[in-house]
């Protein structure tokens, strides 16, 4: 077995680096030419829904100097039926470990899009739900509202036995109170975490840069935050797979969100800035294991929650 071999849950992965949802098109054709799509631990699609959504009026993305982007996209998405019948079956081409990631404006828009796959068990490894858009009215009610986090995770294992993760907000006071609602609905993994709320203004116009006002913020400077989420949910609920994502862009990165409990990880922004980063972090994390005398990546997991003090950081 692979030193880098994992698994979240019952999702077996060949190593525990994926692309995030929002951030390789919609299924990663544009990254085929810089490496072999199956190389990966798996690929999350982008948010898709029942329908095909327009998303938000441009300019939608601000780049952050030194910190990361601002974005507004809106959930602009083809649709699950066009992906189904035109970007599936290249995924499948490549061998690609395929995790579908399903948005939608209310209850019964996500249950109709799990629907129109719910016996495809062979074609996606798990399903992620996108409770979190801080980019569209109501987007982020799924996640922000106990009872309805509930409600929507509940009915969506009702009609389906792949593997099921919710995707939460940051944009909570505490992520672990929408964590055990997910997990009380019978989740199979929670992504943590989604874009941070930010605003970007102008300074001729004097108005805010996106049309919208705020935007989802992501990039190297969330990374501390996200951890943090990552660490709390880990340290109440040891037993849920977490998938850490957030300003993950280099191989220490990834341990460190090992460390603080994900089971496995996904890139997100630094795709825009490198294409090429979640080979260099799988590579990475290889040499890491090798130079360690480690014999599974699920060795790390959790260790920074362990109770004894390396030596080297006594006083």
């Amino acid at each position: 077995m692979s030193l880098l071999a994992t698994n979240v849950g019952n999702v077996k992965l060949k190593n525990p680096v994926l692309l995030a949802s929002g951030t390789c098109g919609v299924a990663a054709r544009e990254f085929s030419s810089y490496f072999n799509l199956s190389e990966l631990g798996g690929i999350v699609t982008k948010s898709l829904g029942i329908r095909p959504w327009v998303g938000n009026p441009t300019p939608r993305v601000v780049e952050i100097p030194n910190c990361g982007i601002l974005n507004s996209i809106g959930l602009q998405n083809p649709g699950i039926e066009y992906f189904a019948k035109n970007e599936l079956p290249f995924l499948t081409e490549q061998n690609a470990t395929v995790v579908l990631n399903v948005v939608g404006e209310t209850l019964d828009e996500y249950i109709q899009a799990v629907d129109y796959i719910k016996n495809r068990i062979s074609e996606f490894s798990a399903i992620e739900l996108n409770l979190s858009c801080p980019n569209v009215d109501g987007g982020l009610d799924f996640s922000q509202d106990p009872k309805k986090a509930f409600t929507v995770v509940s009915e969506i294992k009702k009609i389906t036995k792949i593997p099921l993760w919710a995707k939460l907000s940051p944009n909570i006071t505490d992520i672990t109170v929408i964590g055990k609602a997910c997990i009380d609905a019978g989740v199979d993994g929670l992504s943590l975490i989604n874009t941070i709320l930010g605003l970007a203004i102008n300074r001729w116009t004097k108005k805010p840069v996106l049309p919208r006002g705020v935007g989802g913020y992501s990039g190297p400077a969330i990374k501390p935050i996200a951890l943090r989420m990552v660490w709390q949910t880990y340290k109440q609920f040891p037993k849920i797979p977490i998938i850490g994502i957030g300003g993950i862009h280099t191989t220490d990165d990834a341990i460190e969100f090992l460390l603080c409990g994900a089971s496995c990880i996904q890139v997100g922004t630094a795709n825009f800035a490198n294409p090429k980063a979640s080979i260099e972090i799988i590579n990475g994390l290889k040499d890491y294991l090798e130079k360690n005398k480690l014999s599974s990546i699920s060795e790390i997991v959790g260790q920074a929650h362990q109770n004894k003090t390396p030596v080297s950081a006594r006083h």
